[in-house]
C-alpha cells in the first residue's frame, strides 16, 4: 500500500512540491508503504509520540545550554557564602 498526503501518492505528491526528503525519511516512507494501512496509523501515532519527545528533549537541551553560564555563577556564589560562613544548613522542616 502506498502512503497518501492529500490524495496523492508519496511519489507524486515530492514530485509535484518539489520537496527535497532525507535518504532516512525515504527508508520510513518505504518501510510503512509495505504495512498495511491499519498498522500505517499505529506507526504514525508512535512516530508522532516519539517526535514530540525529541523536540522537547531538543528544547530541554537548548534551556540548559543557555543557562550553564548562570548555574556556573551560582555555584560560585554559593561557594563564596560558605566558606564566608554566610549560609545555613537546609532544615527540611522549614520548607
Amino acid at each position: 500500500m502506498t502512503v497518501d498526503v492529500d490524495g496523492h501518492t508519496i511519489e507524486g505528491y515530492l514530485a509535484e512540491e518539489e520537496t527535497i526528503v532525507s535518504a532516512a525519511t525515504a527508508t520510513v516512507l518505504q518501510m510503512m508503504e509495505s504495512l498495511p494501512e491499519p498498522v500505517q496509523e499505529r506507526v504514525l501515532e508512535h512516530l508522532q509520540d516519539y517526535i514530540e519527545d525529541m523536540r522537547d528533549e531538543m528544547n530541554w537541551n537548548q534551556s540548559f545550554a543557555r543557562s550553564q553560564d548562570k548555574l556556573v555563577e551560582a555555584a560560585g556564589k554559593a561557594r563564596a557564602e560558605i566558606s564566608q560562613g554566610m549560609a545555613t544548613p537546609l532544615n527540611p522542616d522549614d520548607l
